[in-house]
This record gives structure tokens, sequence and C-alpha cells, in this order.
């Protein structure tokens, strides 16, 4: 065999920026250089050296990060068989080329390995746990597949709890959670597409959907939005809800969140698409109306019947959390009339003594609750639900016998935070606690005029707003009686025919016809 005879390097004055760029050297030692150049202050970074084959030694470089590789297999699967090779009279007369396809056909033994050409590919597979390995003579390296590092594993997800139901929760490694999908959706139309995002932590976002069921044109607008992301790290599926979002100035959520392998697939199968990023264990989910954050995955694990009774009593509370304070304020302030003679004689003697007025009461008490609630999230689990509950107690008690505010209205605010816990959705949470104080408000300017005034301000801005094309109001406004019925109620299976329609879709069909795979 020919090999280029290695020469003294000469110093690199190339800056970083543009040595990334470079195509991979046939002169070992060229590539050794720029790479400590490149990795200088990489303490985790391990270069290993090795002679290959018996006959005629020819230099190579074993190169990986510690930590993010499992290390025997390297031992095993890498460095034994290049150490061990016994290439005979023939390996002499083989080209650089040829050797690099020998080791990789005949002599290693690992089951992922493909070849690279540039030093940004070889920077990239390192990182990500990866290793890869040079060879003296050839201007192209081989990466093989060792990656290999401590994750949480696969646990029960502590935000969706259900009673029925598998209890698997995705983890912060992609690999697995592509595994648990794959595990539920055999097909062949299910598919997975990888792409890198971020300058700097060059991420690997996978793109899920199911051909033939998710809408072309909808998969092809989310790759087109995804890929012209510019930014320097992706850390979590959040960081790309802002780019790929309809509207992006807008508190409605646009997307939905899960952590349940189970209902992500139930998801698919209607014919959405779903993001996840390597390192979190959330997947995002596109495209999503504003009324199935009121639906629960229990939902579909228990009889329909007291299913679509408890999706009824979701649907109540939220009308609860979103408007329960605003009216108590417009009737006490306004509308005297609409109460009962008893009742209003004793929410009257109960608000003799305080000092403000039901309006400033109702804000006081709202913001109070607010500000335990997020006390009860920051502090350590073992004592964040007991200074929730017992501060809400003692304040409320507290509060009420200094004469400070009224009993009715800490019952008020009181039920107003329970119903807004039934929400099984954390970003529907979210828009209600945010958008009551706006009907607070209303309410205390203008009484019940003032919460029909806001209440037409929000249906249109939510009827304006749109995840990837799909109404955001649907299927209420554009108005379709046939999918209205699997969001107020929970449509038993025997009788759910056809997949929720997005337009675009082939094959609509949940019984009776497939798509094959």
């Amino acid at each position: 065999m020919r090999f280029i005879k290695s020469k003294k390097p000469e110093k690199i004055d190339i800056p970083p920026g543009e040595l990334v760029e470079q195509a991979l050297s046939p002169v070992l030692q060229d590539n050794r250089e720029k790479l400590k150049t490149l990795l200088t202050g990489c303490s985790d970074v391990v270069m290993r050296d090795f002679m290959l084959a018996s006959h005629s030694p020819i230099p190579g470089l074993l190169l990986y990060f510690d930590g993010l590789v499992d290390k025997e297999q390297v031992a095993l699967h890498l460095l034994q068989p290049l150490l061990t090779e016994q290439g005979g009279d023939s390996s002499e007369n083989l080209s650089p080329d040829e050797m690099l396809k020998r080791v990789q056909y005949r002599i290693l033994s690992i089951s992922e390995v493909k070849t690279l050409s540039n030093i940004e590919e070889l920077l990239h597979h390192i990182s990500s746990g990866d290793t890869v390995l040079l060879i003296d003579g050839c201007s192209s390296g081989l990466v093989a597949g060792t990656r290999s590092w401590q994750s949480r594993g696969i646990q029960t997800p502590e935000n969706e709890i259900t009673i029925f139901g598998p209890k698997e929760g995705l983890s912060e490694t992609l690999r697995f959670n592509t595994a648990l999908l794959r595990r539920r959706i055999k097909s062949t139309n299910f598919k997975i597409e990888n792409m890198v995002i971020g300058q700097l932590s060059k991420t690997d976002v996978a793109l899920f959907y199911i051909e033939h069921i998710a809408p072309r044109s909808m998969v092809d607008e989310l790759k087109k939005r995804l890929q012209a992301i510019d930014i320097d790290a992706v850390l979590d599926p959040r960081y790309l809800v802002e780019f790929v979002a309809d509207e992006k100035r807008s508190i409605f959520t646009q997307e939905q969140y899960t952590e349940k392998p189970d209902r992500l697939c139930g998801y698919l199968l209607e014919g959405r698409i779903a993001i996840m990023v390597d390192g979190s264990p959330m997947a995002l989910i596109v495209p999503v109306s504003f009324l199935e954050h009121l639906i629960s995955p229990e939902d579909y694990y228990i009889n329909y019947i007291a299913a679509s009774l408890f999706r009824l009593l979701r649907l109540g509370a939220f009308a609860i959390a979103l408007l329960l304070p605003s009216l108590y304020v417009a009737v006490i302030t306004y509308h005297h009339e609409m109460i009962p003679t008893p009742l209003l004689l004793t929410l009257a003697a109960t608000r003799q003594g305080v000092p403000f007025p039901a309006f400033v009461e109702a804000l006081l008490l709202d913001l109070t609750f607010e500000l335990l609630r997020e006390a009860g999230l920051r502090l350590p689990r073992a004592v964040g639900p007991a200074v929730s509950i017992v501060g809400a107690l003692i304040i409320g008690d507290a509060a009420v016998r200094a004469g400070l505010v009224s009993t009715p209205m800490v019952v008020i605010i009181a039920a107003t935070g329970i119903a807004s816990f039934a929400s099984p959705s954390y970003n529907a949470g979210i828009i209600i606690r945010i958008v009551r104080f706006g009907f607070l408000i209303a309410s205390g300017l203008l009484g019940f005029l003032g919460i029909m005034i806001a209440l037409i301000l929000l249906f249109v801005r939510m009827t304006s707003l749109s995840s990837l094309g799909l109404p955001y109001l649907a299927p209420v406004a554009p108005f379709n009686w046939q999918q209205l019925g699997d969001i107020l109620i929970r449509r038993p299976w025997f009788n759910t025919k056809k997949r929720p329609y997005l337009e675009g879709m082939e094959n609509q069909w949940r019984q009776g016809k497939s798509t094959g795979g």
C-alpha cells in the first residue's frame, strides 16, 4: 500500500470559522493539528493514536468526547479489531480509499459505521457521542455510532398523571423517545425526519408524522419554517414555538405539549405533526385548536359516557375560572336587582366595614392567590404544597378577621382557583389566569356590558388566529357539527368512523379503510 509520507506540520494561522469548513486532509498529522487548534480548552476530548495492521503499520487516530461514548464499544468493536488486524500481503497493494473500505466493511464489528469528509461533520458527530476514525493517507474518515450517556430513563410523567392507560413517559434522550413511538405505530408510513438546528448547540430535532394522514402541505410548511431558524442554540421545543407559530405575538398558545407517548401517537393518528428536541422530554404538537386543550388523555381509557360527563365538567370549570370573579363584581357593583333580597341582605352584611370596593377586593385577592401559587411551585417539593395551602388559609382568614375582605369574596376566589386547576393543559391554565384579569377590569368599569364587550373582543381575537393553518376555534368557528361531537363529549370508538378533518388529508377513515404500510 502507498500512502503519503507525513511531514512536519506548519503553524496554523487560519481562523477557527474557516478551519471548520475545510475538508479533511489525507495527511493525518495535518488533521491532528487542525483538530487540536479547534479543540483547545476541551479537556474532555480523547485522541487515541494506534497503528493499523501488522506487516505495514499505518498510523491512525480515534477521536471522541469522554462521557458521551460507550467506552466498552470503543474498546471491543473499534480498537481491538484495528489493533489485531492481520491484513496479510494483500493489504500492501491497497489504495487509501480501498484500505478505508476494508476497515469499514471487513474490520470494524460495530453496527453503525459511515464515512465523513470534512471537519464540520467530524465535530458534529463527536459532539453527539460518536467516535471518529482517521487513517493516514485517507482524505475521508469513518464515524462509528457509540453514543451512550447517563439518562433519566423511562418514568411516569409528573405533569400528566392518569389512573388508567400507559404510565410510560418520554425522556430527555431523543432515540429512546423514537423507540417508544415506533413500538406503538409499526407502519412504514410513520415517518421520523431529523434536522440539526443551532449554530453552537447543533441540536438534533426530529419531526414526526404519518404519511397520507398528515396533510403534505402542512408538513412541508412546518419543515420550511424550521429550516429557516437561525439561532445559536435550541435547548427545548419551546425555543422553536415562537418561530413556527402562525401568530407570534399572542398569549394564546397555538400548540400542544405532552410527555406521554400514547397521547402523542393519538395526535399523530389524527393527522397532527410533532416536534421533539434532543435533551427535552416534551413533544410539541401542531396544529391544534383551543378546545383541544380541555381534553384529557384519560378520556379515551374510561367509559365514553363517564368521559363525556367529565369533559362537560371541565368545560364548566373553564367558564367558572374565566368569568366567576367578574360576574360577582358586576352583580355586587352594578346589578343588585338580579340578586334575591335575602341573599342581597346577607352579602351586604358581610361587606360592612370592608374599606375597598368589590373590584379592588377581588383584584387584591386574585393577585394574592396567584402569588401563593407561584411561591408553591418555586419552593422545594417537600414544603411547596404546604406553604401554598396553609398560606392561603391563614392569609384568607386573617384578611376576613381584619375586615379587609368579605367572606363571600374569599369563597369566590377559592372556587375560581379550584376551577382553574381542572384544566388538563397547563398552557390553557395560563391563558385563563391572564384573561381573567381582563374580564375583572371590564366588569369593574361597565358591569355586564363590560363583560360582554370583553367576550366579543376575546372571540374576535381567537377567531383571527390559526395553528399551522387550522382555525384556532375549530370546529366551533368555522362550525362543524360532526367534529364538535368529539370535543364537547367523547365519541365512542365504535362510532368514530373518521379522523378530524384537516385540509389536505388524504385518508380520513379510521375504520373500514386503511392506508396500508
